[in-house]
């Protein structure tokens, strides 16, 4: 089959992205990183637990994110104390994103964080447990933010 000049070869033909072997495992727990798809693309995110070979429900490399849905807005000496407290609010959200989708980022959160207790494979199979992960996500990124170090 004679293709024209300058063609480009099919997503079939094409070889891997890059060489697993040269690279080294980056995306480990307490990464930050951006998602790129979806609901919550832009937005910024820590890797809770990474999933390389994938699972029997997800049979690709994926990981577990809880991330930022909504950050919190600046603040001036002139707001009322109910408008500061309602600008400082920070809307969390957790899961579970496609290596593909998300961008790492050189970042990582300090040990102390511990992003391995943010949120569990068990809270993530029911919808109560998600939003119990939600609550302590939103407490800890609140905390961090009216504390910072």
């Amino acid at each position: 089959s004679s293709q024209a000049e300058g063609s480009v070869r099919p997503r079939a033909l094409a070889g891997p992205r890059c060489s697993e072997a040269a690279m080294g495992k980056f995306i480990k727990a307490g990464r930050v990183v951006v998602l790129l798809q979806g609901r919550y693309a832009g937005k910024k995110a820590i890797v809770v637990k990474v999933f390389d070979d994938g699972s029997r429900a997800r049979p690709f490399g994926h990981c577990l994110v809880a991330g930022v849905d909504k950050a919190p807005l600046k603040v001036t000496k002139r707001m009322s104390k109910k408008k500061i407290t309602k600008r400082q609010r920070v809307k969390p959200f957790v899961k579970y994103a496609n290596y593909n989708h998300i961008m790492p980022t050189r970042y990582q959160v300090p040990a102390e964080v511990q992003p391995a207790t943010l949120v569990t494979d068990q809270q993530m199979d029911s919808p109560d447990g998600r939003i119990e992960a939600k609550k302590y996500v939103k407490k800890l990124l609140q905390e961090k933010f009216l504390q910072p170090p």
